[in-house]
């Protein structure tokens, strides 16, 4: 292994923000009709019941959010890209689509998207041997820790690493098939 790079477990994050301290409650049950403000490069995790709606806002209309969903009984059990591709028939969400686990069963279903519906299911979560790769020296912010401190904040820890639905990401490709990482061309709500 080059030593540049980093090797870690799932559940441990390299670095820390904001993430371990800005749960929306210590539990992750949040009030139900309040809204939350996520900290600029920071994840936070909530605890969903079956029925509980969430909707999220994309203020400045140019943020992209790395997006996770686990079953509380069973966190290896998760909202999964390959699976939800699958399952669609096609690289893209749509309202009242159904997105499924790992285990292909149903886990969130979009009720409506009031973006232009840019959104990536392909870019595998940033990490911290990312930013090595880019050249970065020492600690960076990243989605793969916000996930772990995320879930540390409310008392969980992760047990694999999914690919994340990364809301208002916009991902094309080329014609030689080569991908394209271009603006986010968002709205407000998804």
């Amino acid at each position: 292994m080059n030593e540049n790079f980093l090797s870690f477990a799932p559940g441990i994050a390299e670095g820390s923000n904001d993430s371990l301290t800005s749960a929306v409650s210590p539990d992750g049950i949040p009030n139900l009709r309040k809204w939350y403000r996520v900290p600029a490069r920071c994840g936070v995790a909530v605890r969903l019941k079956k029925g509980n709606t969430l909707e999220l806002r994309n203020e400045s209309g140019s943020q992209v959010c790395d997006f996770w969903a686990f079953k509380e009984d069973n966190l290896h059990e998760s909202l999964s890209m390959e699976h939800c591709r699958t399952h669609l028939g096609r690289n893209s969400i749509r309202e009242q689509d159904e997105l499924v686990t790992n285990w292909r069963r149903p886990v969130l279903k979009v009720l409506s998207d009031t973006s232009p519906g840019v959104h990536d299911m392909l870019i595998a979560s940033c990490d911290l041997n990312r930013y090595k790769g880019l050249g970065v020296d020492g600690y960076h912010d990243n989605c793969t820790d916000n996930l772990r401190m995320a879930l540390a904040a409310i008392g969980e820890t992760a047990t694999h690493l999914p690919s994340p639905l990364n809301l208002w990401m916009n991902v094309g490709l080329d014609d030689d098939g080569a991908i394209e990482f271009l603006a986010p061309c968002s709205g407000q709500v998804f």
